[in-house]
């Protein structure tokens, strides 16, 4: 949520902003605001509504060109989202301009210093009190990073903060505190933004931000230093996608670009996992084979779908190594006093490394003493770097808010995972995990095969988008796709969609069965485990009796399933733990399709973020 851009070199500042600004659009915004550094002054404009408001507002009151500027786009947390409330956020005297992703949980007390000495405070925001505090310390150091280390060691909660004064005419100044924020270092020129998205374009050579550090951008160079004034230690790396992985390529929506691009960003996944002596390697593992070989329990934390990642990964772990695998959404994690020790491994799993629920549950195990693996997409991220191993997606940049190809390569990368566990503690022999390697390397060409095939799910959605509910059953890992399903469809086409075990129907689901009632069942696969192919073959039977009109996606070759499917969706045939893979697929152009027919917005749904850095 929240996107930040900064700027500071030779270019318009305004331009490389805005532009900036609409690559992190995907992020999920309800406002957008700029200010620039001209004549000696500072100049901002800010509208509620999507970019084009403001793009509007620039051109009515245009600002003068300066070469310094701040951007962002907001999405409401405190106070609604109206022009007062949007960012950027100044000073009773013009002079600051502060934007800013996260909350501080302490602005009320703060706020109440504040008036009482004297400032006027014009929005509801917990943002506009550092513009205010920001100008008290700049006027006793005359020195805006020094005043934001000063600030920002009052400040309680999570936040990124950006700012620039009009004293400092080429600074911009930054703060990190659990929320994201990467710089960009250019010839002669620097970038602050949230995501190396909004300055891909002019530069891939980026430094990673760690925790509670301030950031001070000149054309000629970049400083980082410690909340207490100490130099800071950074890590410089280089982006290797460019802005064209960014951009729509043809398509319509970024989700049918990301769906289409999931062959490949499988298939970048498993690339290089295997060394030269034939075994299954991570990216950075700092847990010795001896500690894993101790573990006698995994816990996943996840939000959203990569819970349901999460959740299938929980059949592989068992599987394959033995050993008890819980999971648990991140948001509830902490709260309930989970038993963790130092032979607990938790696996963290987040595609863009700054989920806060998340991080604070992988913060919550490190200080129990057990040991963090982050399956991640973005490369110096928080999450990957607080923790012990990690293993990259190498999807490359997911711009729609509903995720699909981030989906995908978590599985896969879940699957390595599994297979690693089991390579270390002797439960998987290597020829074994070679085959199950091979296995997934011919998941990239079954899900181009499943895309070839979706022009008539495509017609199905379309003859949906009058109706209210939709539910989806499955069995085994079944029953997470299911689950993936109702989600993509409540977040794209706003609708009642409900995800269950389908053993569970008879306890209570099944009351909801009425006539016409469009049912998802995705059936498992009839070899090797006959009987649960059996037992949902029954479900289905269950519900077309009571009048529902039965979707079924079922590999090929599977004729049980015919007489009882109004529409059958097939699939190629797959190991049965990596059926997931090719499984969800057609969900996902369903969702898109149906959210499309009902005329909504596909890659930013409502009251949506795609990066949720607050709990």
């Amino acid at each position: 949520m929240c996107g930040i851009v900064g700027y500071v070199g030779s270019q318009s500042a305004l331009e490389v902003v805005m532009a900036g600004l609409k690559r992190l659009e995907y992020r999920g915004y309800d406002s957008a605001g700029v200010a620039v550094l001209a004549d000696g002054g500072l100049a901002a404009a800010k509208k509620a509504g999507k970019l084009v408001n403001l793009e509007k507002e620039l051109v009515e009151k245009p600002l003068p060109t300066g070469s310094t500027g701040i951007g962002h786009t907001r999405w409401a947390t405190h106070g609604g989202p109206t022009d007062a409330n949007a960012h950027p956020h100044l000073d009773n005297a013009g002079r600051v301009a502060v934007v800013h992703n996260g909350i501080i949980e302490n602005f009320a007390v703060l706020r109440g210093e504040l008036l009482e000495r004297g400032h006027e405070l014009t929005s509801e925001t917990d943002t506009e009190v550092v513009a205010h505090l920001l100008a008290e310390e700049f006027s006793a150091t005359a020195d805006l990073a020094e005043a934001m280390r000063l600030v920002c060691r009052r400040l309680e909660g999570a936040f990124t903060l950006v700012a620039v004064h009009a004293d400092e005419p080429d600074v911009v100044v930054g703060a990190r505190r659990n929320s994201p924020l990467v710089v960009g270092v250019g010839e002669g020129e620097a970038f602050l933004a949230s995501d190396v998205a909004a300055f891909i374009a002019h530069t891939r050579s980026a430094i990673e931000l760690g925790q509670d550090q301030v950031v001070e951008l000149r054309r000629d160079g970049v400083t980082v230093t410690g909340f207490d004034g100490r130099p800071a230690e950074v890590r410089s790396y280089n982006v290797d996608w460019d802005a064209a992985a960014a951009e729509k390529g043809g398509y319509d929506y970024f989700m049918l670009k990301e769906i289409a691009e999931q062959p490949k960003a499988v298939s970048d996944t498993l690339l290089g996992r295997i060394d030269a002596a034939g075994n299954l390697t991570l990216d950075e593992v700092r847990i010795s084979a001896s500690e894993l070989r101790e573990m006698d329990k995994v816990v996943i934390v996840a939000c959203g779908t990569a819970f349901h990642a999460g959740m299938i990964a929980k059949y592989a772990i068992e599987h394959w190594t033995r050993i008890p695998c819980e999971v648990e959404l991140a948001s509830e994690f902490r709260y309930r006093d989970p038993i963790l020790d130092a032979q607990t491994l938790v696996i963290a799993i987040s595609q863009s490394g700054e989920t806060m629920d998340t991080l604070m549950a992988l913060r919550h195990a490190r200080e129990q003493g057990s040991k963090v693996l982050a399956i991640c997409n973005t490369n110096g991220s928080t999450i990957p770097r607080e923790s012990d191993a990690v293993l990259y997606t190498h999807a490359g940049p997911e711009v729609a808010v509903a995720s699909t190809k981030a989906f995908l390569t978590q599985l896969v990368a879940c699957y390595l995972v599994a297979l690693y566990l089991g390579q270390v503690r002797g439960t998987k022999w290597g020829d074994e995990v070679r085959a199950v390697i091979r296995d997934l390397s011919q998941i990239g060409g079954a899900v181009e095969q499943v895309l070839q095939t979706m022009e008539p799910v495509r017609e199905l959605a379309r003859s949906l988008a009058d109706k209210n509910t939709v539910l989806f059953l499955g069995r085994h890992v079944g029953y997470p796709v299911a689950l993936e399903g109702a989600l993509k469809l409540k977040e794209l086409a706003y609708m009642h969609a409900e995800g269950f075990a389908a053993g569970e129907l008879k306890h209570g689901p099944i009351a909801l069965i009425d006539e016409d009632l469009p049912v998802v069942v995705v059936v498992p696969s009839p070899r090797g485990r006959s009987l649960l192919h059996d037992k949902i073959v029954s479900n289905i039977q269950e519900i077309r009796a009571r009048g529902a009109r039965t979707i079924v996606i079922a590999e090929e070759g599977d004729e049980a399933v015919v007489p009882y499917a109004d529409h059958l969706i097939r699939i190629p045939v797959t190991p049965t733990l990596l059926q997931p893979l090719v499984a969800t697929v057609p969900l996902q152009v369903f969702a898109c399709e149906l959210a499309t027919a009902r005329g909504n917005e596909v890659d930013q749904p409502r009251n949506l973020a795609k990066s949720v850095t607050v709990e």
